[in-house]
């Protein structure tokens, strides 16, 4: 399969790299429920997909995504005034594990978090509110030159969302975070990127190649299962609070993978100077410590 049937998003495989590209282009793509559903679809999709090796994710039209969709007016982050949210409970009983409460972007980055696939930010325009910080859990993040960036929710009364309040400082750093959270200001490509936020500048019609240059050199040359544990391995690690949590996920890592095929037909493509064919995949090879961050609940 190749594409599925959205209203807010579109996407397409091509040569192992899932485009899943934000598609509201008359609203600059602001963010909505439904494009919150689609996109955890689409990533649900893309995990369980083998021909899927990373997915890049980008807008259409002249936009990334201009933040959340502020059509509703001055309760459009009320959600007792929302009627997508009846019976989620009341200002004294809010019950925080009904998601219709929870907020949505957060529910969108924790499950890009979770993904086993790489992604990729290619962010082809103004990109502010939701639509930076659902960029924040990405692997990488490129711009076109002229993109503009915002970390507004100071500006709309509110504090930022999608988990940015973890995800950001680890980025860019305690003091840029605060910087631009609290000013609440819109800011350059070239900011975001000596900032740290973005990895690098294009012309618009060089984003999207760049981007599926980087995409198509881990789906030609990697073994999938590698490159799902070194994602979860590397962000996790982010929260640890000894160098040994890593040393121990690391040794259980090449202990598992060493016993595997792919062990085996990377050492052997080496040594007969040749490009591996590694066959194992996430959906059904993944070794057995993982998911590892699981054991917690049982210890």
């Amino acid at each position: 399969m190749t594409s599925r049937d959205y209203t807010e998003i579109k996407t397409n495989v091509e040569d192992g790299v899932m485009i899943l590209t934000l598609h509201r282009p008359d609203k600059l793509n602001a963010f909505t429920r439904v494009m919150m559903e689609e996109m955890i679809d689409a990533f649900d999709w893309a995990d369980q997909d083998d021909s899927v090796r990373a997915v890049i994710v980008t807008g259409e039209g002249r936009g990334f995504c201009a933040g959340a969709d502020l059509s509703s007016g001055g309760n459009t982050f009320n959600a007792e005034a929302r009627g997508d949210r009846e019976g989620a409970g009341g200002v004294d009983s809010v019950d925080w594990s009904d998601e219709r409460i929870r907020d949505g972007g957060g529910r969108l980055t924790l499950r890009i978090y979770e993904s086993v696939k790489p992604v990729i930010a290619a962010v082809n325009g103004p990109a502010v509110g939701i639509g930076v910080t659902m960029q924040l859990p990405m692997d990488v993040r490129l711009a076109a030159d002229d993109a503009r960036f915002g970390f507004v929710f100071s500006r709309r009364g509110i504090v930022p969302e999608a988990c940015s309040s973890w995800f950001l400082p680890r980025i860019v750093g305690i003091s840029q975070a605060l910087q631009w959270t609290y000013s609440g200001r819109v800011f350059s490509a070239e900011e975001a990127l000596k900032g740290g936020l973005v990895q690098s500048l294009h012309k618009p019609d060089e984003l999207l190649p760049a981007a599926k240059k980087i995409a198509k050199e881990i789906a030609d040359n990697t073994s999938a299962v590698s490159v799902a544990l070194i994602r979860q391995m590397m962000w996790r690690m982010l929260g640890a609070d000894h160098p040994m949590e890593a040393h121990k996920i690391d040794s259980r890592g090449i202990y598992a993978l060493g016993q595997m095929d792919d062990a085996k037909e990377g050492v052997t493509s080496f040594l007969e100077k040749r490009p591996a064919e590694f066959k194992l995949s996430p959906s059904k090879d993944m070794p057995p410590y993982y998911p590892w961050w699981e054991e917690r609940k049982y210890s």
